[in-house]
């Protein structure tokens, strides 16, 4: 079987924040599948063609890709940021555990990428330089009951937390959710890094307070990272502040 399949991560927007062997691995395939709008970011090279869907058709995306390359093409499936990390490279592997048989003889490689909640921490300074997670706040895969869970278990134990999926026109009440959970089990002046489109033309990025952070802007495009009690924001004059977690601990 001479086909094979490369699931690529292209980071946050910039070109330049796009590894070398992400970008060797788009310019040797003859067919890519992806999201449109990731599609859209790739450079066009001569030959190829292009097969794109919606966001949430993540699993017909995966198979559909799995299939021309059991056919023997040379397939990249695009994604935005880190292909593990919420992305493409999930959808990928289940179904070749759930799929056909020549699926598992494919070859397959993850070429990782910078995720948003990396590009958003080095915009903002440091504040993932102690131990954090990442949650996604969509309730599509799982109940919203679990997402809260997760939230005050994450906060208790003082993790900094990225949060992914924030909100969209379906899920509009998701984010005022996590912020009144979060309430609960931090104080009301832990830094809150709001991160619109990082790394691309739009970009903004603001750090407000716990207690303010229901009345900041965010979509879709946005990563969220919330801080912890140790976290600090350090003003400069005529300079955006920086905010960090220190890595040591008070008592």
């Amino acid at each position: 079987m001479s086909g094979r399949l490369d699931v690529v991560g292209i980071g946050p927007g910039e070109a330049a924040l796009v590894t070398p062997a992400a970008s060797a691995a788009l310019a040797q395939a003859q067919l890519l599948y992806g999201y449109g709008p990731y599609l859209d970011r790739v450079p066009a090279h001569p030959g190829q063609s292009r097969h794109a869907s919606d966001n949430r058709e993540e699993m017909d995306r995966a198979a559909a890709a799995l299939d021309a390359a059991a056919a023997g093409a040379r397939v990249a499936m695009v994604t935005g940021g880190d292909p593990g990390v919420f992305a493409m490279a999930a959808a990928v592997c289940e179904a070749i555990e759930h799929g056909k048989p020549d699926w598992r003889a494919l070859e397959v490689q993850v070429h990782p990428g910078i995720t948003a909640m990396l590009a958003l921490a080095a915009r903002a300074g440091a504040p993932l330089g102690h131990d954090f997670c990442a949650i996604s706040l969509s309730d599509n895969l799982k109940p919203w009951e679990v997402v809260e869970q997760r939230l005050a278990a994450a906060a208790g134990a003082g993790f900094a937390i990225a949060l992914y999926n924030p909100i969209s026109r379906a899920r509009p009440w998701q984010l005022g959710a996590a912020f009144a959970c979060l309430s609960r089990h931090l104080p009301p002046e832990v830094p809150v890094i709001f991160g619109h489109a990082v790394a691309r033309a739009a970009e903004q990025v603001v750090i407000a307070p716990l207690a303010e952070a229901a009345t900041q802007p965010a979509s879709m495009a946005s990563c969220i990272i919330i801080g912890t009690r140790q976290t600090r924001v350090v003003p400069r004059a005529g300079l955006a502040p920086l905010a960090y977690t220190p890595r040591r601990f008070s008592a």
